[in-house]
């Protein structure tokens, strides 16, 4: 391709809006542009880049014995009332109706879909097990689109699924396809940490993530350094402090004046924030009001409260209103007196004596609180975050909490969804059995944003070879001035083309600095330049983007190269 035929222009600043170096990379360098918040275009070289690791992925998906197919990207709702994940879901997913007045949907992902195939479909146990997979079009309305592609409304999707007859099956399947993620990563050059991970709208019984380390990623994830335990903080389990052995004592009013906070009150009272119990409160999505009471030295884990509680529709932040309504007054508050409202209460908090916890009277607290005897809650289980310093629940060495970004997700699903849709298979006894399933995605876009996140400098972007748009980029300098220049280079770039090797060729009349700075900005793995210079000294300038190293050879030498490599 011939950068004067190129689709694309390169930015000398940065987008205003962009926080991470992907971000700024791939606008500046005329791999996508924006359409709208969170809704991307991939301009040709992005393209080149999305079929590369495209096709990578879909290398390991037919190792393991996946079948590629395509599903649509609107469904009826009827599936997604079926499964039961309509109602629950918010509003990322996105209702509407067709001309008839029926319900429909744009597709989230695809569990629902791929079940009434099965229910049509596989008949007896000799279909089993199976894999299917496409790469097709998502959208969730995502309400804080950021990052570029790393956190967008509109993406492309590897979802796989797998077909199993039994819970046995169903493990073969699950570690096949986590194999398949390894390899997957490293092909992209991509160091990705497994975590165990919330199944979230997906449901099942076990999910794994596939994360990227990066201090501007948003999961949170806790991690033993002796790789004894590794899991996202939406479900990170911690060895917990052992409470003090005491008697209850009575409970005793204190006046707390400017004291609505933990850090105020412990201060005030001179205690330490482990001695008191914190309420914090939400309103699910189906109007439910939630009380969570945690030590105060600890924060509240929304993940796990939501689904201590199985709430529909997520969590918000319960407004002052609607705390009060339940008899509690916002900054002195705990469940003593409450009504109107499902109290959850952290297992550590359960087996602490004497707390201090809100009196629901402005400017004052209770001593002396005792779980059980002072109020009874409705669920005792853990709600807390892992904290950093906590001990791992396997080892006992201190935890470390790391920032991450999501590339690859694994669940097993079970019979949830086979279940709700009817989808059986005849077994051999004789007797029908449900389908057993798992789903599997990695999202393309966010694996490209990765990647330039993991492979770049100040200069630009340092595509690995297997996923660069281009073997190499081709630029000519000064070749207005000198044809033997522009001779070599076109001479060059035909022999390759012809070869069927990819290169892009700079044949544009820019300056030298103009070239040279797109080339890095660019980012293909290597840089040949021919110029007066160079070819005077032999040949082209070879530059390796990765280190930087330069060399003048023979032009034959570099065609022969390039050509060996096959692309």
């Amino acid at each position: 391709m011939r950068v004067s035929k190129l689709f694309f222009t390169s930015l000398r600043d940065n987008p205003a809006d962009a926080e991470m170096a992907s971000h700024r990379l791939l606008v500046r360098a005329g791999y996508v542009r924006q359409l709208g918040a969170g809704i991307y275009s991939l301009l040709p070289l992005g393209f080149r880049v999305s079929q590369r690791i495209e096709q990578v992925i879909r290398e390991e998906m037919d190792a393991i014995g996946g079948q590629e197919m395509e599903m649509p990207v609107v469904h009826p709702a009827e599936l997604w009332k079926e499964s039961g994940r309509y109602a629950k879901i918010g509003p990322e997913m996105v209702r509407f109706k067709d001309r008839g007045g029926r319900d429909m949907v744009l597709a989230m992902t695809h569990e629902e879909v791929v079940t009434d195939l099965l229910r049509d479909i596989v008949k007896s146990y000799r279909q089993l097990p199976a894999i299917v997979y496409h790469f097709q079009t998502k959208f969730r309305d995502e309400p804080r689109a950021r990052g570029g592609l790393i956190r967008v409304r509109e993406f492309v999707m590897k979802d796989s699924y797998t077909l199993d007859p039994d819970e046995a099956a169903l493990d073969v399947s699950y570690q096949a396809h986590y194999g398949a993620y390894e390899r997957i990563f490293q092909r992209l050059d991509l160091e990705a940490v497994v975590v165990g991970a919330d199944v979230g709208i997906m449901g099942g019984s076990l999910a794994h993530e596939f994360m990227v380390l990066n201090d501007s990623g948003e999961d949170t994830l806790v991690i033993c350094e002796t790789g004894d335990y590794a899991a996202n903080q939406q479900i990170a389990m911690v060895r917990k402090p052992e409470p003090p052995v005491e008697e209850p004592r009575p409970t005793e009013e204190v006046a707390t004046p400017d004291a609505p906070t933990i850090a105020a009150l412990a201060q005030l009272l001179g205690v330490g924030e482990d001695r008191t119990a914190k309420a914090t409160f939400f309103t699910t999505g189906d109007g439910r009001l939630l009380t969570a009471i945690v030590r105060g030295d600890f924060e509240v884990n929304e993940t796990k409260l939501s689904n201590a509680v199985k709430a529909i529709g997520g969590l918000r932040p319960a407004h002052a209103e609607e705390i009060a309504a339940a008899g509690m007054v916002p900054g002195y508050a705990s469940p003593i007196g409450a009504r109107g409202s499902t109290v959850v209460v952290d297992d550590l908090v359960a087996s602490s004596p004497n707390l201090v916890a809100g009196a629901n009277k402005h400017g004052y607290h209770l001593l002396n609180v005792n779980v059980g005897r002072d109020f009874t809650p409705d669920l005792v289980v853990d709600i807390t975050n892992a904290r950093a310093g906590d001990p791992c629940p396997n080892c006992g060495a201190p935890l470390v909490l790391r920032q991450g970004i999501e590339v690859g997700n694994i669940f097993k699903l079970g019979t949830d969804f086979t279940e709700k849709l009817g989808a059986t298979y005849l077994a051999e006894d004789g007797s029908r059995r449900l389908i057993v399933m798992g789903s599997y995605g990695i999202g393309l876009g966010r694996a490209l944003a990765c990647i330039v996140e993991a492979h770049h400098d100040d200069k630009g972007i340092i595509w690995p070879a297997t996923v660069a748009p281009y073997a190499a980029q081709l630029v000519t300098l000064s070749a207005s001035r000198d044809p033997a220049v522009g001779e070599a280079a076109e001479g060059l770039y035909q022999r390759l083309t012809d070869a069927g090797v990819e290169v892009l060729y700079d044949d544009r009349d820019e300056s030298p600095g103009v070239k040279l700075t797109d080339a890095e900005l660019l980012g293909m793995p290597r840089i040949i330049t021919i110029s007066p210079r160079s070819l005077a000294a032999g040949g082209a300038e070879v530059t390796d983007r990765a280190s930087g190293e330069r060399s003048v050879r023979p032009i034959a030498e570099v065609e022969a190269e390039l050509a060996s490599a096959g692309r």
